[in-house]
C-alpha cells in the first residue's frame, strides 16, 4: 500500500508541475513538496517497505532503518548538490558575460533575419557545442544568447524547444557531453572513441529531423531583435507607463549607463574567458579527477578575480551592477530549487525501490534489449536518467573476453552485447542522453531552459514533444540498422 501511495503522490506532483499554469503555483514550490512528502513516507514507512522486500537492506530495527533513510538521503543530496553547484556556477558565467554585453560579439556576427535560417546555426553550433562543454551549460549560453536576438516570445520558446533537442543529441555521442554517457565511460562501458564513431550519426539525425520540420513551420517568418527601453524617458512618459514598463526602463538606464563603460576589448576578453572557463571543465575533470562542478567553480573563481582586477578603478556604481556580486543576485533560485524538489522525488523513488522495479519488469517483459533501451529513454522524460542508467549498469554487469570465451554459443552472442562497447551499452547511451527531451523537465538542458525562458509544461507537450520523440525514433532506427546490417 505504501509502495503505491508513493508512486501516487509523485504523480500528482508531477501533473501540479505539468499544469502549474492553470493552478497558479510555481512549478518550484509543487516539486519541494512533492520531494518532502515522499521522504517523510519513507521515513515512517521504511519497515514496511523493507518487509515486503522492496527495498533490499539488512535492517534489524527500527533505528536501523531511520538511519539508512538518513544516509540514503545525505548520499542523494551530495549528488544533487553538485548538479546544483555546477548549474549556479555555469549560469553565474554566463551571467557575468552578459553584463559585460559579450555576447553583443556573437550576434553582432548573425546579420540573417531569416527566423529558418537562424534557427539552422543556431541548433547546429548548440549540437556541437554541447559535445564539447556539455549540454546543460551549452543550453544556458544558447538560450541565453537567443534572448539577445529574438524578441518574440512563442518563436524563442521554439528556439529554446530545439536548442534542448540539439543539447541532448549532442552530449550522448560525446564522453563529457552528458552525464549519463560519462558514467558509462567511467564505468569502462564504453571507449572514447567507441562511443563518438557509433553514436554520431544517430545523434545528429536525431537533431536534424526536428529541426527541419521546424524550418519548415518558420519558412518565410523573420526575427526582430529585442528593443528594450531606452532609459530617456520623460518624467512624464514614465509616469504613464506601467509599474513593470517602468521598472525595465529604469534597469535599462542602470544597465546602458554600466555597459557604456565597457570597452570592447574588454568584452572580448570576458566572453573568451567565460567560454574558456566553461570549455576547460572536462579538461579539469581529466587532469584532477574531481566532480566537474569544482572544475566550474575554478572557472568562476578565475573570471571573478580577472573582472575585479579589470574594473578596479571603475566607480562602486558601475563595479557592484557588473561585477559578480551583481551576477550573483540575478541567478533564478526558484529554477534550483524546482531543480532540488524534483531531482530530490527521483531519489525518492529510487530509494524505495520503485525505480529498480520498473526496470525489473522491462527486463521481464520485453526481454530485447533494443526494445528496452528506447523504453528507458522514454522513461527518462518522465524521471532523471541517471538512476535509470545507473540501475541498467546494475542489472547488467559488463562482460569480459574471458567470460565470453568460456560461454556456450547462444549465451555467448547474448553477452557479446554486454562487453566493452557492446551494442547495449552504445544503444544505452543515446537513448537515455536524447529521450529526456520528449518533455521538458526530462532532462537538465530542458530544466534550464524551461526557468530561463519561463516555457509552460503543456505548451512544450503540444509543440515539441512529437517533435522530439520523432527525432528520437528515427535516430534509434539509424542505430538498429547500422548495427545489424554493416557493423
Amino acid at each position: 500500500m505504501l509502495y503505491v501511495v508513493i508512486a501516487g503522490i509523485f504523480i500528482l506532483g508531477y501533473m501540479a508541475i505539468a499544469f502549474e499554469h492553470n493552478i497558479h503555483v510555481n512549478k518550484a514550490a509543487s516539486a519541494l513538496l512533492t520531494a518532502i512528502a515522499l521522504w517523510v513516507l519513507l521515513s515512517f514507512g521504511i519497515d514496511t517497505l523493507v518487509a515486503n522486500h522492496s527495498v533490499t537492506a539488512s535492517l534489524a530495527n527500527h533505528q536501523d532503518s531511520l538511519h539508512f533513510v538518513g544516509e540514503q538521503l545525505r548520499e542523494h543530496l551530495a549528488e544533487i548538490a553538485e548538479i546544483l553547484f555546477f548549474l549556479m556556477g555555469a549560469m553565474a558565467i554566463v551571467e557575468l558575460i552578459d553584463a559585460h554585453d559579450g555576447f553583443r560579439v556573437i550576434t553582432d556576427k548573425i546579420h540573417t533575419k531569416n527566423a529558418s535560417k537562424l534557427l539552422a546555426i543556431i541548433t547546429i553550433i548548440t549540437f556541437f557545442l554541447s559535445s564539447l562543454l556539455d549540454n546543460l551549460t551549452t543550453t544556458i549560453v544558447m538560450v541565453s544568447l537567443v534572448s539577445k536576438i529574438i524578441d518574440d516570445q512563442k518563436m524563442r520558446w521554439y528556439f529554446a524547444g530545439l536548442i534542448v533537442i540539439a543539447a541532448n543529441a549532442g552530449g550522448a555521442w560525446s564522453p563529457v557531453g552528458d552525464v549519463t554517457t560519462t558514467m558509462l565511460w567511467i564505468g569502462g562501458q564504453i571507449t572514447a572513441t567507441g562511443i563518438m564513431a557509433n553514436v554520431f550519426i544517430p545523434s545528429i539525425v536525431c537533431t536534424l529531423i526536428p529541426m527541419g520540420l521546424v524550418m519548415m513551420q518558420l519558412k518565410g517568418q523573420t526575427v526582430t531583435a529585442p528593443i528594450l527601453p531606452s532609459g530617456q524617458e520623460s518624467d512624464s512618459e514614465l509616469a504613464s507607463m506601467p509599474i513593470e514598463q517602468r521598472i525595465e526602463s529604469l534597469r535599462a538606464t542602470i544597465k546602458s549607463n554600466a555597459q557604456d563603460s565597457i570597452s570592447q576589448k574588454t568584452r572580448m576578453t570576458v566572453l573568451l574567458l567565460g567560454l574558456g572557463a566553461l570549455a576547460f571543465v572536462p579538461i579539469f575533470k581529466t587532469l584532477t579527477h574531481l566532480p566537474p562542478y569544482v572544475g566550474v567553480l575554478f572557472g568562476l573563481a578565475v573570471l571573478w578575480m580577472v573582472t575585479e582586477i579589470m574594473h578596479r578603478h571603475q566607480d562602486n556604481y558601475i563595479r557592484e551592477r557588473i561585477g559578480v556580486e551583481g551576477v550573483l543576485s540575478r541567478i533564478d533560485i526558484p529554477s534550483i530549487l524546482f531543480f532540488l524538489g524534483i531531482l530530490l522525488a527521483v531519489a525518492a523513488l529510487a530509494t524505495a525501490g520503485i525505480l529498480g522495479d520498473v526496470a525489473k519488469w522491462l527486463d521481464a517483459t520485453f526481454g530485447n534489449v533494443y526494445v528496452i533501451n528506447v523504453m528507458i529513454g522514454l522513461l527518462s522524460s518522465i524521471v532523471d536518467n541517471v538512476p535509470l542508467v545507473a540501475g541498467a549498469m546494475n542489472m547488467y554487469p559488463l562482460t569480459t573476453d574471458a567470460s565470453i570465451a568460456q560461454a556456450a554459443a547462444a549465451e555467448a552472442a547474448r553477452l557479446e552485447l554486454f562487453r566493452q562497447d557492446g551494442m547495449f551499452w552504445e544503444f544505452l547511451a543515446y537513448c537515455a542522453g536524447t529521450g529526456g527531451s520528449c518533455l521538458i523537465i526530462g532532462s537538465a538542458a530542458g530544466v534550464a531552459a524551461m526557468g530561463m525562458e519561463k516555457i509552460p509544461f503543456m505548451w512544450y507537450m503540444k509543440k515539441i514533444t512529437w517533435l522530439a520523440l520523432i527525432g528520437y525514433l528515427v535516430g534509434a532506427g539509424v542505430y538498429v540498422l547500422i548495427e545489424t546490417m554493416i557493423r
